[in-house]
């Protein structure tokens, strides 16, 4: 999702996009405070950083690599 894309929302649409992203990330193995910063950033490609620790990569150096 680009960030034009995420200004387009609606804001109860905005908080439900952050909440999946954020609870996906913290599945996948991303501490609190690092999925938090990559929920918010929405250009961070999700689907990136749930694969990089899918094949891997420790959650803190995918979330350095993604920002």
């Amino acid at each position: 999702m680009t960030a034009a894309q995420f200004e387009d929302l609606r804001i109860d649409e905005a908080a439900e996009v952050l909440a999946w992203r954020f609870d996906a990330l913290c599945r996948s193995g991303f501490d609190l405070d690092a999925a938090a910063v990559l929920a918010a950033n929405v250009e961070v490609d999700l689907h990136e950083a749930v694969e990089l620790v899918g094949r891997g990569c420790p959650p803190q150096l995918a979330a350095r690599i993604l920002l």
